[in-house]
């Protein structure tokens, strides 16, 4: 009998001693789906199940640590599927993560085909409408109205700005309305290929800027890069039949001021996400460019500009055409902006010196500007020197990135 008593009272003991928490035990579920819900895994639209249902419905196994630990839904649960169920423990894979090659190949088709409707409409405008300082402020003022209405909407959501954000914002966004004003009056002077040939300089510009103004060392293989950028502009701008100086010049002045908008982004770096930066350099960029045009094509506007437009192609197309190449220039600099953030740099100084063969190939055709033979291998010499140049640049950058990583 009192045998039986101690063997109650040692029954009785363990099953305290099994009842009493352990501290120091992590708890393991198994990776299949729970079915006391929904047959679904650990997580159900969204929601993390309590570790107590996990407990309840599995034995656990414990395995002593250091210190307690809170348990979490493993990986395999999350991901199991679940016959006949419409958990989210199905695969939840979204379309972007799914074909990630096949959109950035959309980013870079958008990026392009938006830039070539951009320059060809645009010049189809100074054909009859030669007042590039207007039309770059409406290029502007379009995409400004555009960002206005998507942070009403929330889509994205305005990121606030403050006072020293916007003393760094200030002149990269005067670089950028001066480098968008004279590319314009570029644009209205010769022919579209030949402003984007000169504007192939740009690399040379922002090297001579990091050697001399930054004082940043440019190894010898990037300047000889450039050496054929420099003769194939030359070639091309001594029998261009559509040369003169006010188209040549500004595309250069146009060079130098995206040079130094560079220089001041790097000194402007911030947090914030590119496109409510973008959106802020926009406005303020609007806001330089107004007095300009108004100064220099005011008059000539009231006076006959405005009307002999609409003469010739309609106030309803005048109207249309203004509003869509604005549109236009806007959404291929966010789309740029967009892939980007989606590809390695060398992937998108490959893509950007692409994109102005395309420009030049489609304007040609569409225009029918005819060029001469030596005009020709300029062109291409011009662009095999970007091409080299971008990818030494981007083969250096990314072992620097590997180098600070390591």
């Amino acid at each position: 009998m009192e045998s039986r008593v101690l063997s109650g009272a040692a029954t009785i003991s363990g099953l305290v001693r099994l009842r009493k928490p352990v501290r120091d035990t992590v708890y393991f579920a198994p990776s299949r789906p729970i079915g006391a819900v929904g047959e679904g895994g650990n997580l159900i639209w969204g929601r993390q199940l309590r570790p107590a249902l996990i407990l309840e419905s599995y034995p656990v196994i414990g395995v002593t640590t250091g210190k307690r630990e809170i348990l979490r839904p493993t990986m395999a649960s999350t991901s199991s599927p679940a016959e006949g169920s419409d958990s989210a423990g199905d695969a939840k894979v979204g379309f972007f993560d799914k074909y990630p090659a096949l959109v950035t190949g959309f980013f870079f088709f958008m990026w392009y085909f938006l830039n070539v409707i951009f320059n060809i409409l645009n010049k189809k405008i100074y054909n009859y409408f030669p007042y590039p300082y207007f039309v770059s402020v409406i290029h502007l003022l379009v995409g400004v109205v555009y960002c206005l209405i998507s942070w009403a909407a929330g889509l994205p959501k305005r990121a606030p700005i403050d006072s020293n954000l916007l003393k760094l914002l200030i002149p990269v966004a005067v670089c950028h309305a001066l480098g968008h004003v004279t590319s314009n009056v570029s644009f209205a002077a010769v022919a579209v290929s030949f402003t984007h040939t000169v504007k192939a300089l740009e690399p040379f510009f922002n090297a001579a800027a990091s050697q001399f103004i930054l004082g940043q060392s440019i190894p010898i293989t990037l300047w000889l890069s450039l050496a054929p950028v420099v003769l194939g502009v030359s070639m091309a701008s001594l029998t261009e039949l559509s040369f003169n100086w006010t188209g040549f010049i500004s595309a250069m002045i146009s060079n130098i001021s995206f040079t130094y908008r560079s220089i001041y982004s790097k000194k402007a770096m911030t947090d914030m996400d590119s496109t409510n930066v973008y959106a802020y350099i926009s406005i303020i960029a609007l806001i330089v460019c107004i007095p300009p045009a108004a100064i220099v094509e005011g008059p000539q506007l009231l006076k006959h500009g405005f009307s002999d437009a609409i003469a010739k192609v309609g106030l309803t197309k005048f109207v249309s055409d203004l509003f869509w190449v604005g549109m236009f220039y806007h959404l291929y600099n966010q789309l740029a902006t967009n892939t980007l953030e989606r590809v390695a740099p060398l992937t998108h100084a490959v893509g950007n010196v692409l994109k102005r063969v395309f420009v030049i190939g489609f304007s040609i055709l569409v225009f029918g500007n005819k060029i001469s033979t030596q005009t020709g291998i300029g062109t291409a010499i011009a662009i095999a020197g970007v091409a080299m140049y971008s990818f030494i640049k981007a083969k250096m950058e990314e072992e620097k990135r590997q180098l600070k990583s390591a």
